[in-house]
């Protein structure tokens, strides 16, 4: 057997994929104009795909803090903080990651995906149980794959089978862990977090909650599901990324616990990864201030997310079980995914194509991710382009009304 035939079905499905036109998953964007325009193809198009929710990847205050940053003290750090120690960026940063969420602790990481993998592996021990919902982050699998805790999944968003579950490990040894997440990046449905909350609390379990699409997005203050649903001092561990609502790269976990720090040494993802540049940190920093004073920027969200949400229901289209900045467009088979994503990038918009391996139950998504920055104009553009199409592919019935800007 030689070394890659065990990906020949990936093969297959890759080639057929860029058989059909562009390569949803090798799309090269040639500049980014604005958080909602980019060049592709040498063509102007409306950006709905990159998890920009509060746009704050062109703030002015968030582009001058990093280039002071990066002109002060460099591009990079060049090694793991264990190894070559903590810029000051980095202390600040936690200091004020910590301080937002009402915390005692902060722990910065390079990606988010580090900072489930790294948290998950290392808390959870041999004679532990990891208790992850079935549609979890790649991160979240991930994390469980390398801890050496034992490993059961619920039904998605279902409290009565948490509770099976924790009931069926109740009598057996080890410390049981539960994950869920705030909002669920494929379907853009949120978990009903203070009914789980109480049952891991009724069966002594710990509970990681990862906020990485409603950081920003939820919550009075932004401080995601949590916050929202008034659990947050019910909840352990906090997970979340720098890389959907606060526009740069990175992740962080908060927490009240006592002993905390010592996941410092005892984390890999943490030891032995380069830590963030200063640039990213200041940029970081800015971006939480910015999401602090400004919350017109959630409202102005959530508003674009209903508008295109309503929209897409009154063309016809199935999409995820409520409104949130992620617009999920069901369809029936990976083909027609492929054939629709490529028609709308010639039409000049930008979404993602999340296929069956990617997705619950194996469906066939067009993802979209709606940005505060987004006008009413532009989001009108889209779901007129998605009506076209959807006609011209005969997914829509009969002429469905034009949804009219506000």
């Amino acid at each position: 057997m030689a070394l890659f035939d065990k990906f020949a079905p990936l093969l297959k499905h890759y080639a057929d994929v860029n058989a059909a036109g562009h390569n949803p998953f090798k799309v090269n964007i040639e500049q980014v104009l604005s958080p909602t325009e980019a060049m592709v193809n040498g063509r102007e198009t409306l950006l709905v795909g990159t998890n920009n929710y509060l746009g704050l990847t062109f703030e002015p205050e968030c582009i001058e803090a990093a280039i002071d940053a990066l002109r002060r003290e460099g591009t990079g750090t060049t090694g793991s903080r264990v190894a070559n120690g903590s810029y000051e960026q980095h202390r600040r940063l936690e200091e004020e990651l910590a301080d937002f969420f009402g915390r005692k602790s902060a722990m910065v990481f390079s990606t988010g995906h580090h900072a489930n993998l790294g948290l998950l592996s290392t808390l959870a021990g041999p004679h532990d149980h990891l208790v992850i919902d079935a549609d979890s982050h790649a991160s979240i699998y991930d994390g469980c794959k390398l801890s050496s805790a034992q490993v059961t999944r619920f039904k998605h968003n279902n409290p009565a089978d948490l509770d099976k579950r924790l009931g069926r490990l109740a009598s057996l040894p080890g410390e049981k862990i539960v994950v869920l997440e705030g909002i669920y990046s494929m379907l853009g449905d949120r978990a009903p977090l203070k009914e789980m909350v109480a049952i891991c609390k009724r069966h002594g379990a710990y509970v990681v909650v990862d906020e990485a699409h409603s950081l920003g997005v939820l919550g009075r203050h932004g401080r995601g599901l949590c916050e929202e649903a008034e659990v947050e001092d019910q909840v352990d561990f906090i997970v979340g990324t720098f890389s959907k609502s606060l526009g740069a790269v990175g992740g962080f976990i908060v927490s009240n616990h006592p002993e905390f720090d010592v996941l410092r040494v005892a984390c890999r993802t943490y030891k032995f990864t380069a830590s963030l540049p200063p640039s990213v940190m200041a940029s970081v920093r800015a971006a939480l201030g910015v999401m602090r004073k400004k919350p017109e920027l959630r409202l102005r969200l959530k508003a674009n997310s209903k508008l295109l949400y309503d929209g897409m229901v009154a063309l016809g289209f199935q999409v995820g079980p409520e409104v949130s900045p992620v617009v999920a467009v069901h369809l029936p088979n990976l083909e027609m995914g492929v054939r629709f994503w490529n028609m709308l990038l010639e039409s000049g918009v930008y979404v993602n194509l999340a296929p069956p391996q990617a997705t619950p139950n194996g469906v066939t998504l067009l993802r979209c991710s709606v940005c505060a920055a987004h006008t009413k104009e532009q989001l009108v553009r889209i779901l007129d382009v998605f009506q076209a199409i959807g006609t011209e592919l005969g997914l829509l019935q009969a002429p469905a009304r034009r949804v009219a800007a506000q």
